[in-house]
């Protein structure tokens, strides 16, 4: 397994902060200047999250042919 970085949050990790950040904003407690930060982070952590489940699906979309190397999944009728 490869090991992840340190200052790296795990996909799980990232969902709970994104869910936080979205129960602040609609809270409609926050300042605007903080509004505007936290909005971008969540808007990072919104990309981060999506390219992770791309990355995943492409590889979960393979599977393993008799030599041993991947190739693209399809299942034919």
């Amino acid at each position: 397994m490869a090991e992840k970085k340190t200052n790296e949050i795990s996909f799980e990790e990232k969902i709970k902060k994104l869910e936080s950040i979205v129960s602040e904003l609609e809270s409609g407690e926050v300042n605007l200047d903080d509004a505007i930060d936290k909005y971008t982070e969540a808007m990072k952590l919104s990309k981060e999250c999506s390219d992770k489940l791309n990355e995943v699906s492409d590889k979960v979309n393979k599977i393993l042919n008799s030599k041993g190397e991947l190739e693209d999944f399809e299942v034919s009728e």
